[in-house]
C-alpha cells in the first residue's frame, strides 16, 4: 500500500548516478576517467590503452554482453558493486556497435523478421526508433551493475532556428532524437574543455550549449576538474564532481 508524504523528504541523493562528459577530442576525457579509483573503463576505440587505467575493450555487441555479465558475476560475489563506477568510452562508436542489436530487435517484430539490411535506412525513418530502443537498452544494462555510471561522448554542432535566425548549437554526438533522450535522462551533463594547464568541466549551461546538473553543487558551475604542472604532472580532482560519502 502506498503512504503518501505528509511534508518535504528531504534529499536523498547528492552525486549524479549518471553523468555525461562531453567535449571535443582529445580534449582529456579518457585520462579524467582513468585517474577515477574504482572507474571500469568499457573502451570501444582502443584510447585508454595509452594511459594506465581499469579498462576493457569492446568492439562488438557481443563484447559488450560478456562484459556485462562477467560484471554481473563478480557482483554477486561480492554481494554489491565489484566496480562503483562504470564508464562508456564513447557514446558514437556505441551507437555504431548497438546497430546490430537494433537489426536484432526489428527482426523480433513482425514487419521485420526477414529484413537483413541496414534499418536506418528503413522508409521514412522507422528504423531509428530501433536504433535509440538498443542504445538505450546498453546504457540501462550497465548502469544497473554499479553505483555511478558515466558516458563520454564527443559534441557536435547543428543549427537551430531562433527568431528567424539561424544559431550554432553544441550537444552530444547521437543521432537525431537520441542525444536529447539520453541527456534527458543523465543527472548532470558537463561540457569538457581546456585552458592552458587546465581542465575544466562547465555544468553551466547557455543559450548555445545543452549542459545542466541536477546536483546543487554542480548546477550553474565551471569547475576545474584537472591541471598539470610544467612536468607533465596531472592532478584530477574527483572529489568536486562526487562529494565524499556521508558517515
Amino acid at each position: 500500500m502506498i503512504v503518501l508524504p505528509t511534508e518535504k523528504i528531504k534529499a536523498k541523493v547528492r552525486n549524479p548516478r549518471f553523468l555525461i562528459f562531453f567535449g571535443k577530442p582529445k580534449s582529456g576525457k579518457t585520462t579524467l576517467a582513468a585517474h577515477l579509483e574504482n572507474n571500469l573503463i568499457i573502451d570501444l576505440e582502443g584510447g585508454s590503452e595509452f594511459i594506465d587505467c581499469l579498462a576493457v575493450q569492446a568492439r562488438n555487441i557481443n563484447d559488450l554482453g560478456e562484459i556485462a555479465n562477467a560484471i554481473r558475476q563478480k557482483n554477486k560475489e561480492c554481494n554489491g558493486y565489484f566496480y562503483k563506477y562504470i564508464t562508456i568510452d564513447n557514446a558514437t562508436r556505441l551507437e555504431e556497435i548497438t546497430l546490430s542489436y537494433a537489426l536484432t530487435l526489428y527482426n523480433q517484430t513482425p514487419m521485420g523478421k526477414s529484413y537483413k539490411g541496414d534499418v536506418r535506412l528503413l522508409p521514412q525513418g522507422g528504423g531509428w526508433f530501433y536504433v535509440r530502443q538498443a542504445v538505450r537498452k546498453v546504457l540501462d544494462m550497465f548502469r544497473e551493475l554499479c553505483e555511478n555510471f558515466i558516458l563520454i561522448g564527443h559534441t557536435k554542432d547543428k543549427l537551430v532556428n531562433k527568431d528567424g535566425e539561424e544559431l550554432s548549437e553544441m550537444e552530444l554526438d547521437l543521432a537525431g532524437k537520441l542525444s536529447n533522450i539520453i541527456c534527458g535522462e543523465a543527472d548532470a551533463i558537463a561540457y569538457i574543455s581546456r585552458k592552458k594547464n587546465q581542465t575544466i568541466a562547465s555544468f553551466k549551461g547557455g543559450e548555445n550549449i545543452t549542459i545542466e546538473a541536477r546536483a546543487p553543487h554542480l548546477r550553474g558551475q565551471n569547475i576545474v576538474i584537472a591541471e598539470s604542472d610544467d612536468e607533465g604532472k596531472i592532478s584530477v580532482y574527483w572529489d568536486k564532481i562526487y562529494l565524499p560519502d556521508q558517515e
